[in-house]
Formats: C-alpha cells, structure tokens, sequence
C-alpha cells in the first residue's frame, strides 16, 4: 500500500491527508477560525439582505431534502411567530405604513365601489383563526 492511501494495494482508496479526510467537527472548527480571522482582518465577505434570504433558502431547502431540517412544535411556532410580530411592532413608521394602507383599503381609499370582502368581524376573526391552524 502506498503512502496516504487506504484499502488494499493503493487502488479505490481515500487519502487520509488534507481537510476534506478530516470529520466534518474538525472541518467546522477550522473553518470558524477561518471566518473569524477573516472578520478581524476586514476581508470577510458581507451578505447583502438579499444573499442572506437566498444562501438561507438554499440552507433551509437542502435540509428538507435531506431530512435534516427542524420541524416545529405548534408551541415553538407560536412563539416564533410571537417574537416576530413584537419585533416588527417595535418600527413605528412601518406599523404606520400598514395602518395608512388598511385604511385606504378598508374605507375605499377614494376608489369607488365597495369592498369586495364580507361578513362581520366576528366571522373574519374566526376565518383567520382557522386558516392559522393549517399552517
């Protein structure tokens, strides 16, 4: 056998040098040292908002192919969907844009004709309830 092979006679094995030999912990712990001194020397690469979403959907799509991916408790889910509500309820200015929006929509907003939605209150409230437990 020679030298960095495994297996028999050399042939159809691996070598047991270099990184991609290493277990997959040993792989993240130096790629973490890599990332962190790239930080620090300035020259890591900053994800725009719109690389994060797509590298994130890559991530979260190969995870459900493979099996991998968290699935959510209803619980886990609600707090989730809690933690998200507050934060986005934290920027004034937006929760102001929503509210200037559904004004305009639900008085006509100059437009004529009526809204095409109906029922009371009540029954949307419980329509909404419903199509969240589907979720």
């Amino acid at each position: 056998m020679s030298p960095g092979t495994k297996g028999t006679g050399g042939q159809g094995g691996t070598s047991n040098r270099g990184f991609a030999s290493m277990d997959e912990d040993k792989q993240r712990e130096i790629a973490s040292l890599g990332g962190k001194a790239a930080h620090e020397k300035g020259t890591a690469h900053e994800f725009s908002p719109e690389e994060a979403r797509e590298a994130g959907s890559k991530g979260g799509k190969a995870a459900h192919e493979k099996g991998t991916a968290h699935e959510f408790s209803p619980e886990e889910a609600r707090k989730a969907g809690r933690k998200g509500g507050q934060a986005v309820s934290q920027d004034r200015e937006h929760m102001s844009e929503i509210g200037k929006k559904g004004g305009e929509s639900s008085h006509g907003g100059g437009q004529s004709g009526s809204s095409t939605r109906g029922g009371s209150h009540e029954q949307h409230v419980q329509a909404g309830k419903q199509s969240h437990k589907n979720q």
